[in-house]
């Protein structure tokens, strides 16, 4: 079974910026579509961006684009995901999911907590 590792989250101050990767232990994430969501206190987990596994660009919540951006490092075998001009509603736990080539997301991370700050 894969298990998928967030990392990078943190404390940021609002308009800053964050990197969130997300590696598979022992495996690489290159033959996997993979995605992110999020979880804020309270509130249901809601997707934020995903990659497909090969044919296909990025794509992000309507409401978050231009701002959060899923890429891949292949060389590294990570999924990543770069957010920029942070708010704080965009606190919340992160999450990464992937899937084997073109199946359903079906492996979970842990999570990696994001707080932005006023």
């Amino acid at each position: 079974q894969v298990k998928l590792v967030e990392s990078g989250g943190g404390l940021v101050q609002a308009g800053g910026s964050l990197r969130l990767s997300c590696a598979a232990s022992g495996h690489s994430l290159n033959n996997y579509g993979a995605g992110w969501f999020r979880q804020a206190p309270g509130k249901a987990r809601e997707f934020v961006a995903a990659i497909p596994w090969t044919v296909g660009e990025p794509y992000s919540a309507d409401a978050l684009k231009g701002r959060f951006t899923a890429s891949r490092d292949n060389a590294q075998g990570t999924v990543n995901l770069q957010m920029n001009s942070l708010q704080p509603e965009d606190t919340a736990v992160y999450y990464c999911t992937a899937g084997w080539e073109h199946s359903a997301f079906n492996v979970w991370g842990q999570g990696t907590q994001v707080t932005v700050s006023a």
